[in-house]
Order: structure tokens, then C-alpha cells, then sequence
């Protein structure tokens, strides 16, 4: 992986960091493909720092772009969930997968759903760091499991996607708040 650098003006499309806020499902960017990191700049390190405490003040352990309603391949996590140990993975590539185990997960963006979900037990993950260097990782177990979370969203999947006909029967009355909650706040 390259390092790539920009000294640009941030365009307009590009929010103020400091208003990012945690986006709730059915919003659309939770739905979409994530596009690359292409600049690496003072705004993108603001960003994830403010993702970073938004992760620690939702009680999380991990949050990815589109949460917070950017459509880019980053996303922070923290298997401790403490902000200190929170750490950025921009355009991650996941690779080495291996075992299965199923657990129960949560997402941020769809309170009070927790279902079970099977994932990779240990895997290998490239990514660049907020200045835009390459490094990589061996997981396993639980990190592992959030990295998978958290790399679903980059491609525009969500828990919602993985329940099983039971689980989105059991939940259905949620994930119906959810939706009429956000109809309301659209009128």
C-alpha cells in the first residue's frame, strides 16, 4: 500500500468533524459501499478522533464511517473499549480468514438488537494509519470478530442482513421503531 498525502482544501462535501454524529438505521449511507480514502489530511485525523469518542461516549467497540454518515473505508475500534487503546484502520483489506464461531453482536446503529452471527475465528488485516501508512495485524477471537463487524459496514451491510428468519421476527417490533422514528424526523 502507497502513502498518499494531500494538501488541499477540504471541499464542501466534507463535513466539520466536530458535528459528526452517530446515524441510526434505515439511513441511507448505512446501505451503501464505502469508497476509499483518498486524502490524508488534518481533516481525516480530526475525524477520527471525534469517531473516536463518539465509539467511547455510545459505549461501543468499534465504529465505521458511515455511521457516522461518511461514505469512506475507515473505521476505529477498541477491544477494550477504552478510547486509549482506539485505534484506525483506513481501506482495510481482511484476508487469512480461518475457523468459525458463532456470537452474539450489537450494533450501534440498531439499538437494543443483538443477535447471534457467525464469523471467522482469526484473520489478517492490512490497513493504512491516519498519515497513510501501511501496517498489518494477525487477529483472532474477539478483535477479530470486530473487525469483521465493523468491515461489514464498509460494504453496506448490517446486522439486519445476517439475522436468520427467526431472529428478524424477534426483533421486528425494533427495527419497526426504528424505521417510524426515522420517518418522523423527516417531516
Amino acid at each position: 500500500m502507497k502513502r498518499q498525502t494531500s494538501t488541499t482544501t477540504v471541499p464542501a462535501s466534507r463535513p466539520e468533524p466536530a458535528s459528526l454524529q452517530l446515524v441510526l438505521y434505515p439511513h441511507s449511507t448505512l446501505k451503501k459501499i464505502a469508497r476509499d480514502v483518498q486524502h490524508f489530511d488534518d481533516w481525516l485525523r480530526a475525524v477520527v478522533e471525534r469517531m473516536k469518542d463518539l465509539m467511547v461516549e455510545h459505549k461501543g467497540v468499534g465504529l465505521a464511517a458511515p455511521q457516522v454518515g461518511l461514505s469512506l473505508r475507515l473505521f476505529v475500534a477498541s477491544p477494550t473499549a477504552k478510547r486509549e487503546d482506539a485505534k484506525a484502520y483506513i481501506n482495510p483489506v481482511l484476508t487469512d480468514e480461518e475457523g468459525n464461531e458463532e456470537g452474539e453482536e450489537g450494533c450501534l446503529s440498531l439499538p437494543d438488537i443483538r443477535i447471534k452471527v457467525p464469523r471467522f475465528t482469526s484473520l489478517r488485516i492490512e490497513a493504512l494509519d491516519v498519515d497513510g501508512q501501511p501496517f498489518a495485524e494477525n487477529l483472532t477471537d474477539y478483535p477479530a470478530r470486530i473487525m469483521q463487524h465493523e468491515n461489514d459496514h464498509l460494504d453496506g451491510i448490517l446486522l439486519l442482513d445476517r439475522m436468520s428468519p427467526v431472529a428478524r421476527l424477534a426483533n421486528r417490533r425494533k427495527i419497526k421503531d426504528l424505521e417510524e422514528s426515522a420517518k418522523g424526523k423527516r417531516r
